[in-house]
């Protein structure tokens, strides 16, 4: 096996960088690598276990999607350039919107404009799912995958934590996908 090279590292470092600067929320994030790091450094099949197990482990998701997809394309170094990638442009716009805020704090506006912007995440991640969804048509979505779909919806929709549902329809599918 060949090891990974500068231009590998480089090109995780500049993948990241571009996916947090377009999109810096983490899961409106998940679609734009998928179609950055999908065909051209892993498989769709290793990219939807890496969302999966991002969401069940705790901490970031971008995080440690950026470690796993890092670790896979480059190694070590892969990973630590993906993290750089990951970590820079966040930390950057945070402190840039931190001295605004302390500006603008006391603004009416301000609390309008946050909610206003709830909707446009949650339609965000309707159409990830959706584009996910769409993908794995092409595989034949069996009775079963939609029985775990429906399983986990139910689940978030009484607040069961999101990791709990994911941790459980894995286990589902072991049982289900014998």
């Amino acid at each position: 096996m060949k090891s990974p090279t500068f231009t590998v590292w480089w090109r995780l470092l500049w993948m990241f960088l571009k996916v947090n600067l377009l999109s810096p929320s983490g899961p409106a994030s998940i679609g734009l690598l998928y179609d950055e790091s999908v065909g051209k450094i892993m498989t769709e099949e290793r990219f939807v276990e890496s969302v999966g197990l991002s969401n069940v482990l705790p901490g970031s998701e971008a995080l440690k999607l950026a470690m796993f997809v890092g670790f896979a394309a480059g190694g070590i170094p892969g990973v630590i350039a993906a993290l750089l990638g990951a970590i820079l442009p966040p930390t950057v716009m945070m402190l840039v919107v931190a001295a605004v805020l302390q500006q603008f704090q006391q603004e009416a506006w301000l609390e309008k404009f946050v909610s206003g912007m709830s909707p446009a995440v949650a339609a965000l991640m309707v159409v990830v799912a959706w584009e996910l969804f769409r993908a794995g048509r092409s595989k034949k979505v069996t009775g079963r995958a939609v029985l775990i779909a429906v399983i986990s919806l139910a689940a978030l929709l009484l607040d069961v934590p999101s990791p709990l549902v994911l941790l459980g329809a894995g286990v589902l599918g072991i049982f289900l996908f014998r």
